[in-house]
């Protein structure tokens, strides 16, 4: 009996994970009943991160009502559950409350809410402050998906309104003794050429205009931070993650940094799940030389152990180079010449997900 974990990261706009391991999942089954398929819901910090620890590690989901980045009332959700000490620990997915599909954009319509100069991260700070009301020793923090490039300092001001006495930063004592750690794939520094607002900001938003006076407000706002603390960390690796809310963590809250896809992967025990398993099947939206740069792909083969791991995405380029980097089997889901909006259709991609792996069993194991 064969094997397979299935651990694939959601196509954007198109499937969560859950529903592509399934899909995938499926597709086993159909060409080999009495395998064993186990499932792992995964997520590199952004889309899907609240999900996947839910349904790996359980805990109680809590919906809060805070505001979105224009500041208008939206429900969010976040995790309380425990760490392996039994202690309260709380997992928080920024794109829950500043996230970019919160705000319109349609090119037919002329709609575009995405503005990076006044969109804030404030929510972000409101679901840390009720985290931590609910006694939370310990928050993930899964940075991807914002739709906002303010440094973080929505976020301060949140937790500033929360719990200073006096509306300042050295009054928060209630974050005292609260261990944080930030998950990104991201290693951008907070301002520069390869800063949140050069790098990030133009996809939400952002005009070229926006982009220099993001990148100047940042470079001031860490300016300050660091005369009042006496470091700066405007330049550690992951700070320009989510428009900057990295930088914030990290030089406010002394969050420590962590790959997403390690992080959620060594709290699941995956090195337990995979286990005498005879392949990993993985996979993403897109799969390039990108993937080959942390993203949630490459980190399941990082952890594989020598298991072969198969990698299906929408789309595929520089297959040889995937190829090379150990991935066992590389192979687009969508047959040639499918236009991209019937490809994105859910129904759609699910079972060419489905064909895909089902047709790589029968070619690897020559199933008939």
């Amino acid at each position: 009996m064969k094997k397979i974990v299935v651990a694939i990261d959601s196509f954007k706009g198109c499937l969560a994970s859950k529903e592509a391991n399934q899909a995938a999942a499926e597709g086993i089954m159909a060409v080999c009943p009495d395998a064993e398929v186990v499932q792992v819901p995964v997520s590199d910090g952004g889309e899907g991160f609240l999900e996947a620890f839910h349904g790996s590690m359980g805990g109680t989901v809590v919906e809060l009502t805070v505001r979105d980045p224009l500041m208008r009332p939206v429900t969010a959700r976040y995790l309380m559950g425990t760490d392996d000490q039994g202690l309260p620990m709380a997992v928080i997915e920024v794109a829950q409350a500043c996230g970019l599909t919160l705000l319109r954009h349609d090119d037919a319509s002329g709609v575009d809410e995405r503005n990076p100069l006044v969109a804030t991260s404030y929510g972000v700070g409101q679901l840390v402050a009720d985290a931590v009301r609910r006694g939370a020793c310990h928050i993930i923090v899964g940075l991807g998906g914002s739709g906002t490039s303010d440094a973080g300092m929505g976020m301060l001001h949140a937790l500033i309104d929360s719990f200073a006495r006096n509306g300042r930063w050295d009054d928060v004592d209630a974050l005292r003794g609260v261990r944080f750690t930030i998950a990104t794939d991201v290693s951008n520094p907070l301002y520069g050429v390869t800063g949140a607002a050069h790098v990030f900001a133009p996809q939400k938003g952002a005009t070229q205009a926006d982009v220099a006076v993001l990148d100047r407000r940042a470079r001031m706002f860490a300016e300050v931070s660091a005369r009042h603390f006496g470091y700066d960390r405007s330049q550690a690796e992951g700070a320009g993650a989510a428009g900057g809310l990295g930088y914030a963590f990290l030089q406010y809250l002394d969050a420590e940094c962590k790959s997403g896809i390690q992080l959620l992967l060594d709290t699941i025990g995956f090195s337990h799940l995979k286990e005498h398993a005879d392949c990993i099947v993985t996979g993403e939206g897109t799969a390039d030389r990108q993937t080959l740069m942390g993203k949630l792909p490459m980190g399941i083969l990082q952890q594989s152990g020598g298991t072969p791991v198969w990698l299906v995405a929408g789309r595929i380029a520089d297959r040889d180079a995937l190829l090379h980097a150990g991935f066992a089997q590389v192979a687009c889901i969508n047959p040639p010449g499918m236009a991209l909006e019937e490809a994105m259709r859910k129904e759609v991609a699910r079972q060419n997900i489905a064909l895909t792996v089902g047709a790589l069993m029968k070619r690897e194991w020559t199933i008939p």
